[in-house]
């Protein structure tokens, strides 16, 4: 049986202190997903978005008091979250919807992270990058990880996304960068 979203959502340890905390966390990851999906980015626009639609989400959702998260509140159940268990929750719910075949192209990149960038006076900058794993036939990211390129570099999370997707028979297009030998391990 498939789990649903909420069960991941679920999974995630909560981060903040239990004295006056009025909203579980659970809820508000997934009012920040459902913003998040309708064009809502950022902490004030996920505020916006849980004004504009409160009569919709107190009728559906049923919360305790009838109150809804504030966005102050939402940036500290955010800021308290460890993406990368975060990421790997929503993929292992996203995956059980897409079923991946045979002769699947998957397409991998990383992408530096705008305004993550640090240490400008350094020979070798520090930022953030994003790798992705997308299937061009489903037209829907399989897998995604932050790297820090001042701690780590691309080629063994490449290897560890794919490795994760236990995939055969699925051919892989990467940049160069992932040719080299020396820090090639067997997939």
């Amino acid at each position: 049986m498939s789990k649903t979203i909420i069960d991941y959502l679920e999974e995630l340890p909560d981060t903040r202190r239990t004295a006056g905390q009025r909203h579980d966390q659970t809820f508000i990851l997934l009012l920040v997903l459902m913003s998040t999906m309708s064009g809502y980015q950022g902490y004030r626009s996920i505020g916006d978005f849980i004004k504009r639609n409160q009569k919709e989400l107190l009728s559906s959702f049923k919360p305790a008091k009838d109150r809804l998260p504030s966005f102050y509140t939402v940036r500290r159940v955010i800021q308290g979250l460890d993406f990368k268990l975060l990421s790997d929750k929503f993929y292992r719910w996203a995956i059980q919807y897409t079923e991946l075949s045979e002769n699947e192209w998957i397409h991998v990149d990383g992408k530096a992270m705008k305004g993550t960038m640090s240490d400008y006076a350094l020979d070798k900058q520090r930022f953030v990058n994003l790798v992705s794993l997308y299937s061009s036939r489903k037209q829907v990211v399989v897998g995604q990880a932050f790297v820090d390129n001042s701690k780590q570099s691309e080629i063994p999370v490449v290897q560890q996304l794919i490795a994760g997707l236990g995939l055969s028979g699925v051919t892989f297009t990467l940049d160069a960068l992932h040719c080299q030998k020396k820090q090639q391990q067997s997939l």
